[in-house]
């Protein structure tokens, strides 16, 4: 069961990064999904180091591009210091485009939540 919700997870990740792309490609960039191996802490693949291309690497190599693979401490902290909350109506976090209507043709700023 497991393998089956890691499998739609993986599809539903590959569309969002399709619709990425279709962006990105006019700046010549693109996205790539990593090979279901990589970083892997269960299952098959969990006593593997595996590259995000589905390279299987030794632990040397794994430690040596672990940084350029995976978020280093400082990435987490920047993402961390950006991701502050916003509790006021009407307002969103910086991280957040604004919607251009609220949920059922409410306005954005209505108050959907009460916390009291």
């Amino acid at each position: 069961m497991n393998e089956t919700l890691r499998d739609d997870y993986v599809a539903d990740c590959g569309k969002g990064v399709d619709r990425w792309n279709r962006t990105l490609a006019q700046v010549g960039a693109e996205l790539k999904l990593p090979h279901v191996a990589f970083h892997r802490r269960v299952g098959a693949f969990a006593h593997h180091h595996v590259s995000p291309d589905g390279r299987i690497v030794d632990g040397d190599t794994w430690q040596a591009n672990r940084a350029t693979w995976l978020p280093t401490g400082n990435d987490e902290q920047f993402v961390s210091s950006l991701m502050q909350p916003v509790t006021e109506p009407g307002r969103m976090g910086g991280w957040i485009a604004p919607p251009t209507a609220g949920i059922n043709g409410k306005p954005v700023e209505f108050e959907y939540v009460r916390v009291d």
